[in-house]
């Protein structure tokens, strides 16, 4: 299959017809040159970008880890992995980081993936106890790389970076305006690709506000989250207290809301994520960690409760809408005592809500947790058919399904997961009882 075969055979595969111009121009540029430098904005497709090239790049009959990502969260490693599994290369993918149990990730580099993707401080352990050989990685990839240095990986990359004695290929990859190239990456003449400073206006988005006058900002909020309807929304924070408080209090309305911060345990973020994708949570509230590097779909709408500090974090956030060149909105809540800061355009169209509230949108779906997954031999095909036959569902009745190492969670409509659950009380899948239950 020649090059242009197997392109157009991935993307078809991950449902995408062509590359945008930014993919286009960084595939070239990264097959092309050792050292690229890429600015796009979040949302742009950048994981796709430096993922294509290497399906060239990498060779299948060559042993031990041949590429490293390195990436500044969980969350991210785990949305590149997802995306390269999708791509269905061939070729071994294996994830690394923090919380995620070492004695796995040790079997899984006993037989060198191709690809390595994970966190500074958990690659640079896997590094020091020689898990794998270092010496055989020719091409490194820093993704949000600024976001690392933000978080204080500094000493983490750098050491990463003197230990991989062979490296002929550097990729760095920011959402940032104004990111500058770090010393220790020893990069001289790269390539530079701006796509933030040619394109500060994202096409298809619009940004409105939405003045709170005499009520205070939670029920603007609310009126706000009513007037929108069931679409998948997220609403930013800048602390993690006002998320508890907020999302508590759309709860107590009959909103199907989630909190995600940095202070929750990264298997109730991660569950809390599963839950945004399949549309059992219909609002999600979040601090800025919740602003790039997150495998969660494209949205309408996205919320500024409280604007950030820096122009930069609001433009991640918006990010989060108008991806991929489709349309979406970003509102600013606006109390009348609140100074906008100068990063929001004078004239920023103001939008009044109705003043009859329609009814709180509830979502159809709910998620149900399975005890078992990949290393149970599970698949997705598997679920379906247990839950079909067994469960006595109907295809409609189904929703995303998530298959993890030891667990996996599926979507199904609410008015049909109490007999389900009846129905497959006494039932094994694949000869053996799981635990289903919905999930908490």
């Amino acid at each position: 299959m020649s090059n242009t075969e197997n392109t157009a055979s991935i993307l078809s595969g991950l449902g995408i017809s062509h590359l945008n111009e930014m993919q286009e121009e960084a595939h070239t540029a990264i097959l092309d040159h050792n050292e690229v430098f890429l600015l796009s904005p979040t949302g742009s497709g950048k994981t796709l970008a430096f993922l294509l090239p290497l399906v060239s790049i990498l060779e299948k009959d060559t042993p031990g880890v041949q590429c490293m990502i390195v990436v500044p969260t969980r969350e991210l490693a785990l949305q590149i992995e997802q995306v390269w599994r999708k791509m269905s290369t061939g070729l071994k993918v294996t994830c690394c980081y923090g919380g995620h149990d070492m004695p796995t990730e040790i079997r899984s580099l006993s037989e060198a993936p191709a690809l390595l993707i994970g966190t500074p401080g958990r690659l640079l352990d896997h590094i020091y106890r020689k898990t794998f050989v270092a010496k055989t990685i020719r091409t490194l990839i820093l993704d949000e790389f600024d976001k690392s240095l933000e978080m204080g990986f500094q000493t983490e990359m750098a050491d990463i970076m003197g230990n991989l004695p062979r490296l002929n290929r550097k990729i760095l990859v920011s959402a940032t305006l104004g990111s500058k190239i770090p010393d220790f990456t020893n990069i001289t003449s790269p390539i530079t690709l701006d796509f933030i400073g040619k394109r500060r206006q994202v096409k298809g988005l619009s940004i409105q506000l939405v003045e709170a006058g005499k009520l205070d900002k939670t029920e603007t909020l609310v009126a706000l989250l009513r007037h929108l309807g069931g679409d998948a929304t997220m609403v930013f924070c800048n602390l993690r207290d006002t998320v508890e408080s907020l999302n508590r209090r759309l709860r107590d309305e009959g909103m199907d809301s989630a909190g995600f911060h940095g202070k929750m345990e990264q298997e109730e973020r991660e569950r809390t994520l599963i839950r945004f994708r399949n549309g059992s949570v219909l609002y999600l509230v979040a601090t800025d960690l919740a602003a790039r590097g997150l495998d969660i779909p494209d949205m309408k709408h996205v919320i500024h409760f409280e604007l950030p500090m820096k122009g930069d974090e609001f433009v991640h956030r918006n990010g989060r809408t108008a991806r991929m060149e489709a349309e979406g909105t970003a509102y600013i809540l606006h109390a009348p005592d609140e100074v906008l800061p100068g990063y929001v355009r004078e004239g920023t169209p103001v939008l009044t809500l109705p003043g009859k509230k329609p009814a709180v949108a509830v979502s159809d779906w709910t998620t149900i947790y399975i005890s078992g997954g990949k290393k149970n031999k599970l698949s997705k095909m598997d679920i379906v058919g247990f839950l079909m036959q067994k469960g006595k569902l109907d295809k409609q009745d189904l929703g995303l399904i998530e298959v993890k190492d030891n667990i996996s969670f599926a979507a199904i409509k609410k008015q049909v997961v109490a007999g389900m659950l009846k129905a497959i009380a006494n039932e094994k899948m694949k000869g053996k009882k799981y635990k289903i239950e919905i999930a908490r």
